[in-house]
């Protein structure tokens, strides 16, 4: 039989059965003290002034065996009443709090609440009005030994006028095994405002940069929502943001201008800085160690420097690799002109030149209607589209047919001279088309001072996006116009002859590349059954010209014929079903060194001191080709990325990839090549430039590895 009392100790029952005893018997007498007793239960007591009251509250009625206690500094303020958070704005002091005298006590960390925005009189503070607890995460020097708290805390509160008070405040809690006390749930409420991680609040920050506009400083951050914004505001040391939002309510754009009180404004770039978003109820922290800095500007100034460097961004994409492949077209637009007038030089390449500008403007338009819709944007997402590929692949394989001379296309269609086929005749609107054929191949690849142009525009409006790609169809048509101001350049070559026929030739050769490797790309963004059975539609249409050119085929038939191969392929890559191509595509293409890019993923390897570069290319990029071959893929720079401690990833965007968009326009980027490095020295990523270089890539690894 079970004998509950010897000696005032409960006997007979196993020791982990007598603890839960115990627990029992003290949750039973604490029922029967008094309501206030109850209330006071595992705090202090208040601190009462005429506007606040202010104690410490436990979450445990006794320390346990776990080395950390959670507490809570409470406080109740009268109506109109705010203490501060810890970054108070443009006045006040957030509360603090001194534990000299504590007894069992290592550390203390307060957490901090999502705060409020308060204005008075032209002032912008962050605090709490009514109630507010701040959580306290408590290190115990001794774990399991009892706990005496003895905290001085100095807070401010203000309405129309701000009172200092400090309040001593006690509180002890015994040792042995704790439960929950009454100001457990109100310690977790508060806890839950603390903001959180990007994973758990369904906010996310996807850049930050100081811009320089009209000679100061503003701090622009752009933030997205799993659901659609309500009423965001960005905390940070200064200032109140401005607000941008995207149709879906999904994209937020946030600047703040960048001042402090009494001194000069602060070189914010290359910095580190604190971001804590809030929006109806969610709240994200987020901590930037390096904050890059962009100069560029809001004003007409701004304005000006920009429309600059995209006239120097088209001029230096005329010597890029991805405008190689139409050379072809340039070189025999400049031989045809030999022997020719001033006037009829002056006016042809006036012709290209305009055909040029209007491209970029029609790309310029297209780009504005896609952005409006909500989509994605970026220079050269046209070879992302199998229509267009298809449709590049079809009038490259006319003109290297006609520059072969397998077909000439005469009166009554003229089809050559309106295309532009470089016939021995081309009319004004031929010359105006194979400037517009020339810049929509030239497209693919970004280009230096054309990266910066380009991310400008495409994170503003219409106006700055037309002006900018105006500016970038100059500068690639600066060639023509020079010809065009003094066309003894091209007067001086020989005079059309019966030479001009191997350079057909050669010409036509480099233009049956080009429509070779657009079907390659093609099979990238497809799938090889549809690429080849396109590439046997053209080699058939050219059969159909060449048995039309030797009056083994009528006219009507042939036009019917090639009608017909035209349209099955455009249709192919729509009817054939495509290949199933993974994030990994290329990664495993290049080796068991190389692994798939995941954004998600670079922070983590940073915390464990690794290296990361990350390479973002396409099949269709002719520059990134030239990179891997040239830099990446070559020592010094292989050998470094395939060393310890180095991680590279590589990114496909050969296929429309929404996370790759983004994370490029993280970095203001738009187009591709683009390659970064992260690592402990550059956590936040240092972008490289278009065109690589052994240098640039070392340093970069250098300073990345610099925190490490």
């Amino acid at each position: 039989m079970t004998n509950f009392a010897e000696k005032g100790r409960i006997v007979g029952i196993s020791a982990p059965r007598r603890q839960r005893a115990k627990l029992v018997l003290a949750l039973l007498a604490l029922m029967a003290l008094p309501g206030t007793a109850w209330a006071a239960f595992g705090a202090s007591d208040w601190v009462r002034t005429d506007q606040t009251e202010v104690r410490l509250i436990a979450a445990q009625s006794a320390v346990g065996e776990e080395e950390e206690i959670r507490l809570g500094l409470h406080f109740k303020l009268a109506p109109g009443w705010k203490v501060y958070w810890r970054s108070p704005g443009e006045a006040g002091f957030p509360p603090a709090i001194d534990w000299t005298g504590s007894g069992n006590l290592a550390a203390a960390e307060i957490l901090w609440p999502a705060p409020r925005r308060f204005t008075v009189l032209g002032l912008d503070t962050m605090g709490y009005k009514d109630e507010v607890v701040f959580p306290i995460n408590a290190t115990l020097s001794r774990p399991g030994d009892a706990v005496d708290l003895n905290a001085r805390v100095d807070y401010l509160t203000c309405n129309e006028i701000c009172v200092p008070y400090q309040a001593t405040l006690r509180l002890a809690l015994g040792p042995g095994p704790g439960f929950g006390t009454p100001f457990t749930a109100l310690i977790e409420k508060f806890s839950a405002r603390v903001p959180g991680t990007e994973p758990d609040t369904g906010l996310t920050i996807d850049e930050a940069s100081v811009v320089s506009a009209n000679g100061r400083q503003v701090l622009a951050v752009t933030a997205r929502a799993e659901s659609p914004f309500v009423e965001p505001d960005l905390f940070v040391e200064f200032g109140r943001p401005d607000i941008v939002f995207s149709e879906d309510g999904l994209r937020a754009e946030l600047t703040v201008p960048v001042s402090t009180i009494g001194s000069s404004q602060p070189d914010l770039a290359g910095t580190g800085i604190v971001l804590t978003l809030v929006d109806d109820g969610r709240a994200l922290e987020r901590t930037i160690a390096d904050l890059p800095g962009v100069v560029v500007s809001d004003g007409a100034g701004a304005l000006f420097y920009i429309l600059l460097l995209a006239v120097l961004g088209g001029l230096v994409l005329n010597l890029m690799p991805c405008v190689l492949p139409v050379l072809s077209l340039k070189l025999l637009s400049v031989v045809k002109q030999g022997g020719r007038s001033a006037r009829d030089v002056r006016i042809g390449f006036l012709a290209s030149a305009a055909g040029i500008v209007f491209s970029f403007l029609v790309i310029a338009a297209g780009l504005i209607a896609v952005k409006m819709g909500g989509l994605a944007v970026g220079w050269g997402i046209q070879f992302q589209q199998p229509v267009f590929l298809v449709a590049m692949t079809l009038v490259l394989t006319l003109f290297a047919a006609n520059l072969w001379g397998i077909f000439e296309i005469r009166l009554p269609s003229a089809l050559a001279t309106r295309l532009g086929a470089p016939g021995e005749e081309t009319t004004l609107a031929g010359h105006f088309t194979t400037g517009m054929f020339a810049t929509l191949l030239a497209t693919p690849c970004s280009a230096p001072f054309l990266g910066t142009a380009v991310g400008f525009a495409l994170s503003r409006g219409a106006t700055e996006i037309g002006l900018v790609f105006l500016a970038l169809g100059l500068g690639l048509a600066l060639p023509y116009l020079a010809v065009a101001g003094f066309p003894k350049l091209a007067q001086a070559l020989p005079r059309p002859g019966a030479w001009m026929v191997h350079i057909r030739r050669f010409l036509g050769l480099a233009l049956a590349a080009t429509a070779a490797w657009l079907i390659s790309v093609l099979a990238a963004q497809t799938s090889w059954p549809v690429a080849l059975i396109v590439a046997a539609l053209m080699a058939a249409g050219t059969s159909v010209l060449w048995a039309v050119r030797r009056d083994r085929l009528s006219g009507p038939l042939a036009a019917s014929a090639l009608g017909v191969m035209a349209l099955l392929a455009f249709l192919a890559p729509a009817l054939l079903p495509a290949s199933q191509a993974t994030p990994a595509r290329l990664a495993e293409a290049r080796g068991a060194e190389w692994s798939a890019f995941s954004e998600d993923a670079i922070g983590a390897l940073v915390r464990e001191g690794k290296v990361v570069f990350v390479d973002v290319t396409a099949d269709w990029c002719v520059t990134c080709k030239v990179n891997k071959k040239w830099v990446i893929d070559r020592d010094p720079v292989a050998s470094e990325l395939t060393g310890e401690g180095t991680v590279a990833m590589v990114a496909d965007w050969t296929r429309p990839d929404e996370s790759i968009a983004d994370y490029l326009t993280s970095f203001g980027r738009y187009g591709i090549p683009f390659n970064a490095v992260y690592g402990p020295g550059a956590p936040r990523g240092v972008p490289l430039p278009e065109l690589l270089t052994s240098e640039a890539v070392i340093a970069a690894l250098e300073r990345a590895r610099a925190g490490g």
